[in-house]
């Protein structure tokens, strides 16, 4: 299964992120305010890193207050590592394990389509066993 599977209904126009130009302290609001924990950060139309939860509490606990008035593009992660739909599922949920981070920019090419988490990895995976289990039992109450 691959990552185009869990995209597949989504449009990247609802994607929420920000400029390279956003202060901290806008990002912080924009996250905080839809409640995620990650921003895709664009310049010129692409991506080109990412601002997470994260980022923004080692930059206070390094910088202090005054980083919230820096601009993204000071404390994003960057580059962004990016998946394409064409990502298997199992290959994606290894990354994040292997590089500890919990948010994907989804390109096509240069293009922002999507922008998964864990959560959304997780969750597929979840109603996956849940169907091979259902399957299961339907199966064995048959024989």
């Amino acid at each position: 299964m691959t990552i185009a599977k869990i995209i597949a209904n989504r449009s990247a126009e609802g994607i929420i992120s920000c400029d390279v130009k956003t202060s901290v302290s806008e990002a912080v609001a924009m996250l905080a305010g839809k409640r995620i924990g990650a921003l895709p950060v664009m310049s010129d139309g692409k991506v080109v890193g990412i601002i997470s939860e994260r980022d923004v509490i080692y930059r206070l606990a390094d910088k202090g207050r005054n980083c919230l008035d820096l601009p993204v593009e000071e404390i994003m992660t960057s580059p962004p590592v990016t998946v394409s739909p064409e990502t298997k599922i199992d290959d994606a949920l290894a990354l994040m394990t292997k590089r500890r981070f919990r948010h994907f920019p989804v390109l096509e090419g240069e293009t922002l389509v999507a922008f998964i988490s864990i959560g959304d990895l997780v969750k597929h995976k979840f109603d996956e066993v849940e169907h091979e289990a259902e399957a299961m039992r339907s199966y064995i109450q048959t024989v």
